[in-house]
């Protein structure tokens, strides 16, 4: 049951890909039902869905999502040395939009009284990797870029002036993430396992969990703080 006149709490999951974040979402969601109404909010940038996804049209579907994963592989290798090409800063540009556009959704429902899940979330510790920053306000290169690349600083500022009430950040080694996400760049896994344990989130309380352990072991100690920090948020669970 929730206290009166307040904002929803928020619990954000964030790890590297194969630490398993989705069923670890899908595991609290129905248990935290019984605090009160829970949703559920994917805060990444979702670009790896969408280049699926594109890659099933007919006809152009397997070109348009090779140029997605080529302008995202020459980006990341290039991001501090200059601006990405137009078309590259466009892509990153137009994923936040639909992020921004979740972000906002997810605050309405938070002022409705609805306990959040998240997904992921936004991080301004390190740039091009774990929902972090994906253009550079100060490399070299194209004036319109850099005007990108500000909007883009702003609006992650913005949504991280938001922090969760409580991060599970779910810790995985790189051997244990790519046997588990064999179809994910080992290189790409790599530089996320490194980062992790680097996200500070703005203060937010963070909550460490070793994700190599089995399922019931990781949900089981998520389940236990979260328990901690609804109870500080004056929350009582009603469902057994």
């Amino acid at each position: 049951m929730a206290p009166a006149n307040e904002f929803a709490p928020m619990i954000s999951v964030i790890g590297c890909d194969g630490s398993g974040k989705s069923t670890v979402c899908e595991e609290l969601l129905t248990w935290m039902n019984g605090y009160g109404p829970t949703d559920l909010v994917h805060l990444g940038k979702q670009s790896g869905n969408v280049g699926r996804a594109i890659a099933q049209w007919p006809l152009v579907g397997r070109s348009m999502d090779r140029v997605i994963v080529k302008k995202g592989a020459t980006h990341r290798a290039s991001r501090d040395k200059k601006t990405p090409g137009l078309l590259t800063a466009l892509v990153i540009v137009a994923f936040l939009f639909r992020r921004l556009h979740r972000f906002r959704r997810m605050l309405s429902l938070r002022r409705e009284g609805r306990i959040i899940i998240t997904d992921r979330f936004p991080q301004l510790e390190v740039s091009g990797a774990c929902d972090g920053l994906g253009l550079s306000v100060s490399a070299p290169g194209s004036v319109i870029v850099r005007w990108l690349a500000r909007r883009e600083r702003a609006a992650y500022d913005w949504m991280t002036d938001y922090p969760p009430d409580l991060v599970l950040r779910l810790n995985v080694d790189l051997e244990t993430a790519y046997a588990r996400k064999p179809d994910h760049s080992r290189e790409s896994l790599a530089r996320k396992v490194a980062a992790t344990p680097l996200l500070k989130f703005k203060g937010a309380p963070i909550a460490d969990i070793d994700a190599t352990a089995p399922l019931d072991h990781v949900v089981a100690a998520a389940k236990e703080a979260v328990s901690r920090t609804m109870a500080a948020r004056g929350f009582t669970r009603l469902a057994s």
